[in-house]
């Protein structure tokens, strides 16, 4: 995949993850594939509305939809997301920042800064 290629799916992938409706869908394909139908059923929202959602899951290659029959099923791409988790496990290559170890240097300095007979009060 060439560069354009895959900042492209990256931007795909992150702006289907970006709707809470369409992260739901994702969960609930976790469990099984499931019917357009059944995937609408919990939202308050039209099945036209799932329809473009569910577009919008397959154009980023996080889904995939297979006709059966009348029966739209979907079900998780398990390749889906591997260029986003690629990408993001590049930041993982640092160290995690320690804060209490920073709160501990902040306090030693402040302590030292302190004149004799002062208290924290009386700055």
């Amino acid at each position: 995949m060439t560069a354009p290629d895959a900042s492209a799916r990256l931007d795909a992938i992150f702006a289907a993850l970006s709707d809470p409706t369409r992260r739901a869908i994702l969960s609930m394909l976790l469990e099984d594939d499931m019917a357009v139908t059944d995937v609408a059923a919990p939202f308050g929202i039209s099945l036209a509305a799932i329809s473009r959602h569910l577009a919008t899951l397959a154009a980023a290659g996080l889904i995939v939809q297979d006709r059966r029959g009348r029966i739209t099923w979907c079900k998780l791409d398990p390749d889906g997301m591997r260029d986003a988790s690629v990408w993001m496990r590049g930041f993982g290559q640092f160290d995690p920042l320690d804060l209490d170890d920073f709160e501990r240097f902040l306090a030693a300095e402040l302590a030292g800064d302190a004149q004799p007979g002062e208290t924290d009060g009386q700055r």
